[in-house]
């Protein structure tokens, strides 16, 4: 998608399969098939974020937008994606109760399938505007992850999204069983950070216009390990709540900033790029799961912020490996 064929085939490709796959999963009841429709269908469809990500990057630069004021608008892009995590949850519980599974997986379907649309009308299939950049260029994907810089980064994001997914299932258990809260404090407190997260997204890309993102994105990580290890102490429902807006502050960082910082890593190849960032992601999730089963069962919810504090200050730490960006990649002219 870098130097050969358009975003708007990838995004069709892509979205398609999400179609197959969620369909599929409104009908399939045997886990042999299941598992290959989710490995095949659905993981291809999980490229669309990465592509979409790609062709707004050089839609900015196609336009002339400068480098420092990318951020700014990656970011609100960022941003409906948030908004779609928000509110996404509680169409999905509508739909849950009146329609069930079923209903559900196809609504997902029906809704690849709106994209698609929307893709085939708006986006034009036209190859990529930077491919001869991208062609002359000698860095490719391997050559990337032997930079120490690159390959630390991303081992830091992936380390920050273990701790997400670790917080994110633990949270309300820890409320339930260690601090003795309610249901209703665990849905107070999942309501607290989308309402700071939103509008510190935008001040975060504000911010990155004018501030280098690898200082901001260090920040997230001191964000992230000053709400882990506030977790460690609390004692009653109402001071997490206190807590959820350094967690709204770190997401927006680390779903935000860091997007448009991994492009910058390499300029000429934003589909690699951002298939690295979002690849980094997915391993953090895949490992924050498996951790949190493990550490909970034998050392109980608290001890899971304990070594989530322990994956973002070792995240601070790598973030700390100076950026230093290849000579043939530093400069892209927009396209005329």
């Amino acid at each position: 998608s870098d130097t050969h064929f358009s975003r708007r085939s990838m995004l069709l490709c892509c979205s398609l399969a999400g179609a197959v796959g969620y369909a599929a999963y409104a009908y399939l009841r045997s886990f042999v098939p299941l598992v290959i429709v989710g490995t095949l269908a659905i993981g291809m469809s999980t490229a669309t974020f990465a592509q979409l990500f790609a062709y707004a990057r050089e839609v900015l630069k196609t336009v002339g937008v400068a480098e420092a004021e990318q951020a700014f608008y990656m970011n609100i892009f960022r941003m409906f994606f948030a908004l779609s995590w928000t509110v996404g949850p509680a169409i999905a519980a509508w739909i849950m109760v009146n329609f069930s599974f079923h209903g559900l997986f196809l609504c997902a379907a029906a809704n690849f399938v709106l994209f698609a649309c929307v893709v085939w009308k708006y986006i034009p299939a036209a190859p990529p505007p930077f491919a001869m950049q991208a062609g002359r260029s000698p860095q490719t994907m391997l050559m990337a992850l032997r930079r120490v810089d690159l390959l630390s980064h991303l081992g830091a994001l992936a380390l920050v999204n273990a701790t997400i997914n670790m917080y994110l299932v633990n949270l309300p258990l820890f409320i339930l069983e260690t601090i003795h809260g309610s249901k209703t404090d665990v849905g107070i407190a999942f309501s607290v950070a989308p309402m700071f997260e939103l509008p510190l997204m935008v001040y975060f890309g504000w911010l990155a216009m004018r501030r280098d993102s690898a200082g901001i994105l260090r920040i997230g990580m001191l964000l992230a390990l000053a709400y882990y290890l506030s977790l460690l102490f609390v004692a009653h429902p109402w001071q997490v709540y206190v807590c959820q807006m350094l967690s709204a502050g770190m997401i927006a960082i680390v779903s935000g900033i860091a997007i448009n910082y991994f492009q910058s890593h390499m300029p000429h190849h934003p589909g690699t790029a951002t298939n690295l960032y979002s690849n980094a992601q997915r391993i953090g999730s895949t490992a924050g799961y498996f951790l949190f089963g493990l550490i909970a069962q034998q050392f109980g919810y608290r001890a899971v912020f304990a070594l989530c504090a322990l994956f973002a200050f070792a995240a601070l730490l790598l973030m700390l490996v100076p950026t230093r960006v290849p000579a043939d990649e530093a400069v892209i002219c927009p396209a005329q």
